[in-house]
């Protein structure tokens, strides 16, 4: 039996306008072929080329969130200082029993943002994956 070669070795020159030579960037844009040839193969030979898809609601929700962690790591990082000032503070004994209370609140506050922080992850991820 002999094997049929399957390189590609015709060639086909083709003159484009600007405006179409954009609006066939756009549509390959919007596809997930790799390269402009196998995306303009596909479309001679009319065969399916699969678009992408963005939900636009996850990406204002993405936006969103983005957002958000930048606040929770200021917070995070204002609430970090203050504590360090506070430690520079020891020799007087009222902020000793401040500094050990508030010590247990960050810890609450920073498992908060880190949990925060995960969902954002997960829901990046997801989003990434659409």
């Amino acid at each position: 039996m002999k094997e049929q070669n399957k390189n590609r070795i015709r060639w086909i020159h083709l003159r484009l306008t600007n405006a179409e030579y954009e609006i066939l960037q756009k549509h390959f844009a919007k596809s997930t072929c790799l390269k402009l040839s196998d995306f303009a193969r596909k479309n001679l030979l009319q065969k399916p080329i699969v678009m992408k898809y963005r939900n636009e609601s996850m990406d204002d929700l993405l936006t969103e969130l983005i957002q958000l962690k930048a606040e929770l790591n200021a917070i995070g990082n204002n609430f970090n200082q203050a504590v360090k000032k506070l430690h520079t503070l020891v020799q007087i004994p009222e902020f000793k029993q401040w500094i050990r209370v508030y010590e247990l609140e960050k810890k609450v506050l920073f498992n908060s943002i880190d949990q925060i922080k995960n969902h954002i992850k997960i829901l990046s991820e997801k989003w990434l994956q659409l």
